[in-house]
């Protein structure tokens, strides 16, 4: 029998308790970019599930790993306006943009829809060398739930009409590769 001052005890003690911090410190570490899933991976074809009330304290983090990427992109590759949570593999609904200041889209739907449509030359940090000429709606109106779970709602045109279906397409498990014209939609970066 193991008496409760058994050496044994002891050091069972000692190791799970360097795991549990080995664990938390895991956890704790900030993404990069290579973290970044690229084109190809599965996990970038699926449906994110929506974030729950409840996960809320996890979206700060979530949000710290979308910017410290998204910078790094930026760094080494000059483009990135916004990012969608399962470029990270976090399967979730949350958006984060940063253009003149951050904005973190959790839940977001997409209405209003314009029956306009222009066509561009799309990107995506999930293959930064590859540009896909697809068409997009003019303008729309999101609805989310900002990082305080607070509702918002923001018409948007153009160019950050263009940017947020490209990120809630992520949502769904669509890359802009799936709204190529054509076959010959496709060019390198230069």
């Amino acid at each position: 029998m193991i008496s409760a001052h058994s050496p044994f005890l002891f050091v069972l003690h000692t190791v799970l308790s360097i795991f549990i911090i080995l664990h938390i410190a895991f956890e704790q570490i900030m993404k990069t970019i290579t973290d970044l899933l690229l084109l190809g991976d599965p996990r970038l074809y699926e449906v994110c599930r929506p974030v729950l009330k409840t996960e809320l304290p996890l979206v700060g983090g979530w949000v710290a790993d979308l910017d410290n990427v998204m910078k790094e992109i930026r760094a080494k590759y000059g483009f990135g306006r916004a990012i969608a949570a399962p470029q990270l593999g976090i399967m979730k609904r949350l958006i984060y943009m940063n253009i003149d200041k951050p904005v973190v889209f959790i839940n977001p739907k997409l209405s209003g829809l314009s029956d306009e449509m222009f066509e561009l030359w799309d990107d995506c940090m999930s293959f930064p060398h590859l540009l896909v000429k697809v068409k997009r709606h003019q303008a729309l109106t999101i609805k989310y739930l900002d990082e305080n779970w607070e509702p918002q709602e923001w018409k948007m045109e153009n160019a950050l009409a263009e940017l947020l279906q490209h990120e809630y397409d992520h949502l769904n498990g669509i890359l802009c590769t799936m709204r190529a014209i054509d076959e010959k939609s496709f060019r390198w970066r230069a």
